[in-house]
């Protein structure tokens, strides 16, 4: 079995010691993907104080992100987002921001849907609001 990790030279760097995927024989695991961008702190759809607390935030611009963002790191993979099997999704105001976040992701699927599983977490390693991760199948 091809078991492999992948960095992608287009995505934002990880802020662990962690790859941005992995691959198990055709299967291609997205490590959890947040909305900053490549090279710097700046966080689409965040806006922080001096301090660095968050001033305002639009969940709509960070879900755009995080999906630009997983599709960089599966073509780096050898996939493509039509690939994608199942999705995991953490959100830090599940309330206000799962219908947006419901309208987006259906721009980004809109026919033949992967699974996807959708949990509301008090706190994300950055000042983002949401995370996903993805499984990928290649054949």
């Amino acid at each position: 079995m091809i078991r492999s990790s992948i960095i992608s030279s287009r995505a934002p760097e990880a802020v662990g010691p962690y790859p941005h995927a992995k691959r198990a024989g055709t299967f291609i695991f997205v490590s959890g993907v947040g909305p900053r961008k490549k090279g710097s702190n700046e966080i689409p759809g965040v806006t922080l104080d001096a301090s660095g607390r968050v001033i305002s935030r639009d969940i709509a611009v960070q879900c755009r992100s995080v999906f630009d963002n997983i599709r960089l790191i599966l073509e780096d993979a050898g996939a493509r987002w039509e690939d994608i099997v199942d999705v995991t999704v953490f959100l830090t105001h599940l309330e206000e921001d799962f219908p947006i976040y419901n309208r987006v992701y259906a721009e980004y699927f809109p026919s033949d849907r992967p699974a996807r599983t959708t949990v509301e977490v008090t706190a994300l390693p950055t000042p983002i609001d949401i995370e996903v991760k993805v499984v990928a199948v290649i054949e």
